[in-house]
């Protein structure tokens, strides 16, 4: 189920030579671009999706979602690479990339708050139906004094969840 880290490494392209002319430039440019493009396009089905309470068809998107991502790295590291000869060539294409890159930031952070708040809604539930369980689970007695009793490990009962869909 795990792959090793060779495995993981394979997929992903390797990050390019220095770029040394303004095709090369654009061509970087065109590719983070549309990576971007990709993975937000992504992000935001998955954030309606979980909205609507559709997490198994969400969850189905990862792949993609995960090679996406992968080359975004590697086109990230490759226009770091190239920082400063894009400055000095094309200092507006750099500019209207750090843009789209704002953009792209802005709505992976909705996606991130909307899927901590799924986690957080989902593990309140959880939560509070073992406390339901336990509750139930628990005798309700008094020692000879009329202090409530302790529950002996016999009366807990633990609560198992699937975590598949």
């Amino acid at each position: 189920m795990n792959q090793s880290p060779q495995a993981k490494t394979a997929s992903a392209p390797a990050p390019a030579k220095a770029i040394s002319t303004p095709a090369e430039a654009r061509k970087l440019a065109e590719e983070l671009m549309d990576v971007m493009s990709g993975l937000l396009g992504i992000i935001e089905h998955e954030t309606e999706l979980v909205r609507a309470g559709n997490v198994r068809e969400a969850m189905r998107l990862e792949e993609k979602k995960g090679e996406l991502s992968r080359r975004y790295m590697v086109a990230v590291e490759n226009l770091k690479n190239a920082q400063k000869y894009l400055a000095q060539v094309s200092p507006e294409l750099l500019t209207t990339l750090r843009r789209h890159h704002d953009t792209f930031r802005a709505m992976l952070q909705i996606n991130l708050t909307v899927l901590a708040t799924a986690h957080a809604v989902s593990e309140g539930i959880v939560r509070g139906v073992n406390a339901e369980i336990q509750r139930k689970n628990i005798p309700n007695t008094y020692t000879a004094s009329g202090q409530r009793a302790v529950p002996g490990p016999r009366n807990i009962t633990p609560l198992s969840v699937s975590r598949s869909l």
